[in-house]
């Protein structure tokens, strides 16, 4: 048996887009949040957030293949396999998301409506400190998960043998599919 490996068509070019803009702007909020002198950067930043945070929670629901919600939606249950597989060693495999990927994905959408919709009401003086905790609090926690996503990341592309930036950047992956050599040639 040989393994072939496939090209596959996996993330569409709004995915991709959205994907790498969220990247560019939260490191752009997250960078400028200390800096008086940098605060519409800052704002401008956060809006673009939230913009491309609605935009990603609309096409979850209307866009194509891997991108949509329901292709991805972990269970408790599949969370747990998908733990067990990697501490076994033997990881299984998703074209998409994997099910601790997708939990970093709705982490990540979570705490990224929590800081822009904070910001916002910071910015308009509403809310007083709570808010201003809530903002930190809330973009703290998208940056812990961005860590945590960058090293399952890495991982992930170890253990399958695949380069998952690349895919992000492409949209394409190759699987590896069995192939039966025919032994009467």
């Amino acid at each position: 048996m040989n393994i072939e490996a496939k090209p596959i068509r996996v993330w569409d070019l709004p995915t991709r887009l959205f994907h790498w803009s969220l990247v560019a702007s939260f490191a752009i909020a997250f960078l400028t949040a200390e800096s008086e002198k940098w605060r519409d950067i800052h704002v401008a930043a956060g809006y673009t957030l939230a913009g491309l945070i609605t935009f990603r929670l609309l096409w979850g629901f209307v866009g194509g293949g891997y991108s949509r919600f329901a292709e991805f939606l972990p269970t408790p249950r599949t969370i747990v396999d998908y733990i067990k597989s990697l501490m076994n060693g033997k990881p299984q495999h998703y074209v998409g998301h994997n099910p601790a990927g997708a939990v970093a994905i709705f982490l990540l959408l979570g705490f990224g409506v929590a800081a822009a919709g904070s910001g916002w009401a910071v910015y308009e003086n509403m809310g007083g400190h709570f808010m201003e905790e809530l903002h930190e609090g809330a973009s703290n926690g998208m940056m812990a998960i961005v860590v945590i996503h960058i090293a399952g990341v890495i991982v992930s592309s170890w253990l399958h043998h695949e380069n998952l930036v690349l895919a992000m950047i492409t949209g394409w992956k190759k699987m590896r599919t069995p192939t039966h050599e025919n032994p009467a040639g």
